[in-house]
């Protein structure tokens, strides 16, 4: 799996973009390459699960995570560090994944992405036999 974003240093603070509709976050993703599938773990924090978009389409897996604004625009902030914004991120995943058996999780800020590996990649033992 290639990311079309990556970070260089893990330290940096995720890209922000400025849309039409506000900011955009880049969520920090953990993925994990397990025998049967491939797992996705990426931070949302703030968005509620009805609001979290996840596509796969040609190879392209797409996260795209609405998080409503917290900050009131006419209180007078001394010091305002938390940038909230929607987190969108696109992936080019290069393995042959089963799109009809991809499933999803939220929890506590993370989502929790599976991505079954189709039958035809998976690792397999092949027997031999004596004769």
């Amino acid at each position: 799996m290639s990311t079309e974003n990556t970070t260089k240093n893990p330290t940096e603070t995720p890209a922000i973009e400025h849309t039409r509709n506000g900011l955009c976050f880049r969520p920090n993703v953990d993925i994990r390459e397990r025998d049967e599938e491939l797992l996705v773990l990426a931070d949302v924090p703030g968005a509620a699960s009805d609001s979290i978009d996840v596509n796969f389409e040609d190879g392209m897996l797409t996260i795209h995570a609405k998080v409503a604004p917290r900050q009131e625009h006419d209180h007078r902030y001394l010091v305002r560090e938390y940038g909230v914004g929607d987190f969108y991120r696109t992936f080019r995943v290069s393995e042959a994944v089963d799109a009809g058996k991809i499933s999803a999780e939220y929890a506590d800020g993370v989502l929790m992405l599976h991505l079954p590996k189709a039958e035809a990649v998976k690792p397999r033992k092949i027997e031999v036999s004596a004769k």
